[in-house]
């Protein structure tokens, strides 16, 4: 029997060492994450189209974004995200190698490679006062004698630059700030040496500059009766034109001997049903420009000195692009208008208004919503006549190119504009088919495993590899519109700053549907609307089979507090707009209740202006239920301008208003920190849903601690008002950090600390009973994250068994908000090496797995960081008990490991938040990170302990199984055979 035993092992040992091993490499990284790069919404675009090198557009985006797209599949040549601040103001092309921006106010301007997007060189130009920046490659043949440079001109703050497009070398510059003059154009006349500024003051005085070589040859002052209104428009290099005071006259402006003349021009004159106000809109037309009224758009061209001419007018033009030069003398450009579903782009010639030179429909439909901008370029077609296509950028951000009558790609840059992020489940079943029932036959999953053995054992064939891969294709789960088992496949519903919803699949993040909401489109009743927040308004658990999923967005046409409010109720497994009713009270802030009703709607407080809270849904099972616990609601609000946090509760029923489901407010308390001293820069508190296990911790002697659990406590930081600029605005004398944890239900303080010389940004997480933040150290000059832990001490006598026994233990004792606390604090602090931009912590399903902070760095990566190196009972010298708790050893600065970032070698460029979803599998938690681009993965902190990988061979598990028992078999029987032949001797 020993022998079968030692035979057993030793088979046992060679067995195992076929299985697989469950190591992440390379070639595994986005089998359970996926990666996706936006752009934003374009407001510059410019087409590069040589024959040499590889057709492409450059444009520049609302997100501070720079890249190239290929005009073929509308993939990214390259792309640089600049800073949040770093806004691109203009954007050109120089040399025809070089991509040109200027950003920051005028103060930063860039030359980028154009085929690989390396920075050539940067430039820091002088600027003051934000004010209207202007940029200008002109060629200049003097420089250098006999080689022509293209030189940039820059105009900031009342500064005019001359920078070399070669080495970004500031040549001269000349300040014109001698007044308060607001300059308009920057222009060459007729392509000469001479620059020509052009600008206002007092709104009827017009400055006309002329500049040489960096000197100041004439300053021209002229006054113009009536004043301007809005910009002025450069129709051509003799001629500009702008709007008097009234809107209703039209100002062209001759330029002659370096002196700028004035003449006025009725529109009633041009056009005879004219009923103003009028705008001039800023494409540039050569030779012409466009002006509007009500819904007409009217194309002027000005002929002469003085002389204008209506050459075309347009109803309902979406957009109307620039100028674009077909040869050195012929000039074109191209009008978009709206068709019901289709969009017809037509190019015209700017000297032949009657004939054009295309006009096409495309069937574009409602999901993009209108078309705002529109650029235009031109090919050569093999019959050597003049094709067109046109990028066009959509209401909803998308970005579209149109050419030959047909949309050739499409892409949803919407989506580098994320608000708010909710989750759905998908459904139970599809098209009448159960998830829960077998989708294959039994054959065809022996099948499948043979295959899947012989691929294990290098047993199989071409035709049995081709076979295996097709099998995998076949057997994918990653994309089914259906839930699983594990959890994992759900929706991401994404608001939009466009005004349009998404619900992107969590299995390879394709868009599942998307809604242009209406309540968030431009109209003649809102011209500003604007996606605040989204919630969750319908969660079927019961009636799952029955009722859908829906969510509530909250929109509102304006930033002030006032301004009208819209809710959009959205149908998640379907993406149909359910109803989108119009409020008659603001909206400040909402409040999730921890209730449903029988529809298993959530009820929700939303508080106005006035400090009034209204109850939705406007139900009376809503009211009833609300009524039943009215008492044991409260909520905080920070006004961080005074440094005031307030608590607030209910308190009867609006009298004025005849509303059962109107309430008034009444303040329990406030706290007022003293401006000299203490301005609130950070706060934060629990997520409601979260779920914690065990309120006890066990400690290594064997000893109980009980966290103190609350959702009511408030993490508040406060720095010096002196401190609140960036890193290092202030010596560490000047400057103090203070953090507070504040009960919200009693307004008491229950901790308070103080780390002198520290200073923000601050970025925090409360979970559980303990908050970790992020700040900067100026006396180290490093950054630092702190962890606070609280526990109750109320409950130590709950430790002794005997008092347990007898019953004399207070475990059913009622617990109030407004006893006052017995809570004990353990901090601890440690250098980190990366300054944050968010930090968020993992959460599952009940809480049990041990968490870890994902911290979004300042590269755009993901880190995740075990809560372990951030416990506050961290010692050099652990004891034998803690280390067999997992204390680890005391160190000054927190570990980075490169195999921790959950990003990989990726970025989650212009990174803004990050979302955790708890999935089934206690041990997996769903990171989903976004910000230009958007990032998800599944993470296990404590390893895959409930679980089996998806490449798990069953079939070598079972082929293992029946050879031990075959083996065991075998060797029982040759043990009986020798013990049998032992006896006969």
């Amino acid at each position: 029997m020993a022998m079968a035993i030692r035979v057993s092992l030793l088979l046992i040992t060679l067995l195992a060492s076929t299985l697989p091993s469950f190591s992440l490499y390379e070639d595994q990284v986005g089998l359970v994450d996926w990666h996706q790069q936006y752009i934003g919404k374009a407001k510059y675009a410019v087409f590069h189209t040589q024959k040499a090198g590889r057709k492409r557009v450059i444009v520049a985006t609302e997100e501070n974004v720079v890249a190239s797209v290929d005009l073929r599949h509308g993939e990214l040549f390259w792309r640089h995200v600049l800073g949040e601040k770093d806004v691109i103001d203009h954007l050109d092309i120089a040399l025809g190698k070089y991509v040109i921006t200027l950003s920051s106010g005028g103060c930063i301007l860039r030359a980028w490679n154009l085929p690989d997007g390396q920075m050539v060189w940067e430039s820091f130009l002088t600027a003051g006062k934000p004010s209207k920046t202007l940029l200008l490659v002109a060629v200049c043949p003097q420089h250098f004698h006999h080689e022509k440079e293209s030189l940039i001109f820059v105009y900031n703050d009342g500064h005019l630059h001359a920078v070399s497009s070669i080495d970004g070398s500031i040549l001269w510059n000349l300040n014109l700030a001698t007044e308060s003059v607001e300059v308009q154009q920057l222009f060459q006349h007729d392509g000469g040496d001479v620059l020509y500024v052009v600008g206002l003051s007092s709104l009827s005085l017009l400055h006309t500059y002329q500049v040489g070589n960096g000197e100041l040859l004439l300053h021209d002052v002229v006054e113009v009766s009536g004043g301007f209104s809005g910009g002025i428009a450069l129709v051509s290099s003799e001629i500009l034109v702008g709007l008097d005071a009234t809107k209703s006259n039209l100002i062209c402006l001759t330029l002659k001997d370096g002196k700028l003349s004035s003449q006025v021009v009725s529109i009633h004159g041009l056009v005879q049903d004219f009923s103003g106000p009028a705008v001039i809109l800023q494409s540039k037309l050569e030779g012409g420009f466009a002006l509007k009224f009500n819904t007409y758009v009217l194309f002027i061209r000005a002929v002469c000195e003085g002389i204008l001419k209506l050459v075309g007018r347009v109803e309902n033009a979406a957009a109307i692009s620039g100028s674009l030069a077909l040869t050195d003398e012929s000039q074109a450009f191209g009008l978009v208008q709206h068709d019901g579903s289709k969009i017809n782009l037509v190019v015209k010639h700017a000297n032949d208004w009657e004939n054009d030179l295309l006009k096409e429909t495309i069937e574009m439909g409602h999901h993009h919503g209108l078309v705002e901008k529109v650029f235009l370029n031109n090919y050569v077609r093999t019959d050597r006549s003049n094709g067109f296509r046109a990028l066009v950028v959509m209401e909803d951000h998308s970005l579209l190119l149109l050419q030959q009558g047909k949309i050739v790609w499409s892409r949803e840059d919407g989506l580098a504009s994320i608000v708010d992020v909710s989750t759905s489940e998908l459904p139970l079943r599809k098209e009448g088919v159960s998830v829960a029932k077998v989708e294959h036959t039994l054959l065809e999953w022996l099948q499948g495993h043979i295959l899947k053995l012989k691929g294990t054992l290098m047993l199989a064939g071409p035709e049995d590899v081709a076979a295996i891969q097709a099998l995998r294709l076949k057997s994918s789960v990653r994309s089914k519109m259906t839930r699983d088992r594990n959890g994992f496949r759900k929706l991401l519903i994404v608001l939009t700053k466009g005004g349009k919803l998404y619900a992107l699949h969590t299995g390879d993040g394709h868009v599942v549907w998307s809604l242009l909401l209406p309540s968030l489109r431009k109209s003649d009743v809102c011209q500003h609307p604007i996606a605040v927040n989204m919630y969750q308004w319908q969660v079927p658990h019961h009636h799952v089979l029955d009722e859908n999923p829906s969510v509530v967005i909250i929109g509102k046409c304006g930033l002030g507090i006032d301004d009208p409010v819209v809710l959009s109720f959205v149908d998640t497994f379907s993406g149909n707009l359910i109803e989108s009713p119009s409020l008659s009270h603001s909206v400040v802030h909402v409040i999730p209740l921890p209730h449903t009703d029988s529809a298993e709607r959530c009820l929700h407080l939303m508080i106005d202006s006035n400090e009034q809270a209204h109850l939705y849904p406007k139900t009376p099972e809503a009211s009833l239920i609300f009524q039943n616990d009215v008492q044991n609601f409260y909520w905080y609000s920070v006004d961080i301008d005074n440094s005031i946090i307030s608590a607030h509760a209910l308190d009867r029923k609006c009298v004025a208003e005849e509303d059962d489901f109107c309430f008034t407010t009444r303040q329990l308390w406030s706290i007022v920190f003293p401006v000299d001293s203490e301005k609130i820069i950070a706060t934060t508190a629990r997520k409601s849903n979260e779920v914690v296990h065990t309120q006890a911790k066990s400690m290594g002697d064997r000893d109980v601690k009980y966290k103190y659990i609350s959702k009511n406590i408030l993490f508040v930081g406060t720095v010096a008002p002196k401190a609140t600029g960036g890193v290092g605005s202030v010596t560490p004398d000047e400057s103090w950090l203070v953090v507070y944890l504040i009960d919200t239900v009693t307004g008491r303080i229950l901790h308070r600390m103080t780390h002198l010389g520290s200073q923000g940004p601050v970025h925090a997480v409360f979970s559980e009973n303990w908050v970790v933040y992020h700040y900067f150290n100026l006396r180290a000059h490093r950054y630092e994250m702190s962890v606070i832990e609280i526990y109750d001490e109320s409950r130590a006598d709950n430790k002794d068994i005997w008092k347990l026994i007898i019953g004399k233990h207070n475990l059913t004792s009622a617990v109030s908000a407004y006893s006052r606390p017995e809570v004990v604090t353990l901090s601890q602090s440690y250098f980190f090496t990366h300054s944050v931009k968010t930090i968020e912590v993992t959460s599952t399903a009940k809480g049990i797995t041990s968490k870890q902070l994902l911290i979004g760095t300042s590269g755009d990566q993901v880190l995740a960081l075990d809560k372990r190196y951030l416990d506050p009972r961290r010692s050099t010298n652990p004891t034998q008990a803690e280390r067999e708790e997992g204390i680890i050893p005391l160190t000054d600065s927190l570990p980075i490991i490169s195999q921790s970032y959950v990003t990989h070698a990726l970025k989650v460029e212009g990174l803004r938040d990050i979302i955790t979803v708890p999935a089934k599998l206690e041990s997996t938690t769903l990171v989903f990170a976004y910000g230009v681009d958007l990032f998800f993965t599944h993470l296990a902190p404590s390893r895959s302990y409930d679980s089996l990988t998806e490449d798990f061979s069953y079939a070598l598990l079972l082929l293992t199984i029946v050879v031990l028992v075959a083996a065991i078999f075998a060797t029982w029987i040759l043990s009986e055979r020798k013990e049998l032949r032992d006896k006969w001797r």
